[in-house]
């Protein structure tokens, strides 16, 4: 797609979508963001999270980043994109929910299982950062062995890493105490770009079942 075609696909957006919700668009403009929740999923261009979820403008605060990962808190003055988004979200937009998504087909989770990154020199950050599935890659081995099929250790991986990346978000002290006061939810998913499904991380039962589940429970 090159610019010629997004210019085109702005202004099918302004004659289109924006005309239809300008309304919503200005009290946005004028009152500013509340959003519901803060999304933190990958940048891959297969996902994304207003379609998947039919969510208007103003509905998801998006931080997106290489495996949807999420660092350990760390206290310094150094640049920390996902860190500062969350920081933001939490502390200033006062969100109620936090959502790690993770999803089928991760090339991040692939390359940390092949070591794809690890000699290219122009890929320094992008090893550094794949560490941060390094948690799940070693469960997901040792659950299934080295001999396991490469599909399903890789999915297994995708759903562990969308885990360990709820136990680094709990390192924010602003995130721990706001669940601990229960004033912030965190759920866990894994979005199926196959089918375009999602399922969530029960704590209850250790696993991820389907998020439509949740409105059959709620309607019984």
């Amino acid at each position: 797609m090159d610019n010629y075609n997004l210019m085109l696909g702005n202004e099918l957006f302004q004659k289109s979508y924006f005309k239809a919700h300008e309304k919503e668009f200005l009290e946005l403009a004028e009152k500013g963001q509340t959003p519901k929740a803060l999304y933190i999923g990958c940048s891959d261009s297969r996902v994304v999270p207003d379609l998947m979820t039919n969510s208007a403008p103003g509905d998801l605060f998006v931080v997106r980043n290489i495996g949807n990962f999420v660092a350990p808190y760390k206290p310094d003055e150094d640049f920390h994109s996902t860190a500062s988004a969350i920081e933001y979200a939490v502390s200033v937009l006062k969100v109620k929910n936090i959502i790690v998504c993770g999803h089928t087909k991760c090339g991040a989770i692939e390359a940390i299982h092949n070591k794809s990154c690890s000699d290219d020199p122009e890929l320094v950050h992008t090893k550094t950062w794949l560490t941060l599935g390094d948690s799940a890659k070693s469960q997901a081995l040792l659950a299934l062995g080295l001999n396991a099929d490469k599909d399903i250790l890789y999915r297994l991986t995708e759903k562990l890493s969308v885990i360990s990346q709820i136990e680094n978000l709990l390192t924010y002290p602003s995130v721990k105490t706001r669940i601990d006061s229960n004033e912030i939810s965190v759920h866990g998913w894994i979005y199926d770009i196959e089918s375009g499904e999602i399922e969530y991380y029960d704590p209850e039962i250790s696993q991820f079942v389907p998020l439509s589940s949740l409105r059959e429970e709620k309607s019984e």
